[in-house]
């Protein structure tokens, strides 16, 4: 038996658990942070793909696996895929209104996602950070966030190799009086801001609370504002990756956010 994958798990705790709002978005937010072998019909021609639909009485879905194995496994052949992000992947069946079989009779997790869920994980992971412009006046230890909102900010955080040295917590009063909480990110080269800012976000969105409950930053080592950051902030260190080694570059279609897969 192949070994339990976090989505296999994600799924476990959600049919655990039918009621649980918080179970279900776990489940969603593994779909959308994992990488899925999309069943394809034909070889992929550049970021063109054309995968194996199949219909049913809730609509059309594709047909995706969370490893390779088990997409050998259900195909039982030869057959050609494509590799994306489970976010990519929901971005590309929103518009023609797609579903997803997920793992279909090759593993615990094994679902039938309808259209609209699809439609609605690509709406939600396509939710952008406000930027915060107001000055910090003072910088305290966090209190008042959930247990859940911290453990879903370390997972997070734990994906982010190579952009950024740390993360600093903190409870923080603005200039114009106003009180909040603060994901302060040290040395993260602007090229990585974005996707950083957006991986909070998400962090938020999927744990049930307000994207507006917590503020990001970014600051250099060197910055006034480092110092009181370590000294009262909760530290969440990001993956190094060694030195030498560049970030691997991925050009498996979807992996670029501006060249979404076309279906055919």
């Amino acid at each position: 038996m192949s070994e339990t994958t976090p989505l296999d798990a994600a799924h476990a705790a959600m049919q655990a658990a039918p009621e649980d709002d918080a179970a279900r978005l776990r489940f969603y937010e593994r779909l959308g942070d994992c990488e899925l072998f999309l069943l394809l019909t034909e070889e992929a021609r550049g970021e063109n793909l054309s995968p194996e639909l199949f219909e049913v009485a809730d609509g059309r879905f594709v047909l995706a696996f969370d490893r390779a194995d088990r997409l050998a496994q259900f195909a039982a052949r030869p057959a050609p895929y494509a590799v994306l992000s489970g976010r990519a992947l929901a971005r590309m069946l929103a518009d023609p209104g797609l579903g997803l079989g997920l793992n279909l009779d090759v593993a615990p997790s094994s679902i039938l996602i309808p259209p609209e869920a699809m439609t609605w994980l690509a709406a939600t992971l396509d939710n952008a950070p406000q930027e915060v412009t107001s000055g910090i006046r003072s910088v305290a230890t966090p209190t008042g966030l959930p247990q859940s909102v911290l453990s879903a900010l370390g997972d997070k955080l734990a994906m982010a190799a190579g952009l950024g040295r740390a993360a600093y917590l903190s409870d923080v009063t603005y200039a114009d009086g106003s009180r909040g909480h603060l994901l302060g990110f040290i040395d993260a080269p602007e090229r990585a801001q974005g996707a950083l800012a957006q991986a909070v976000t998400e962090a938020l969105t999927f744990s049930n609370i307000e994207a507006g409950a917590l503020d990001v930053g970014f600051f250099a080592s060197g910055d006034a504002i480092a110092g009181p950051l370590a000294q009262h902030g909760l530290r969440f260190d990001l993956p190094r990756v060694p030195d030498g080694e560049p970030a691997p570059a991925r050009t498996a279609p979807g992996s670029d956010p501006d060249r979404p897969p076309i279906l055919r």
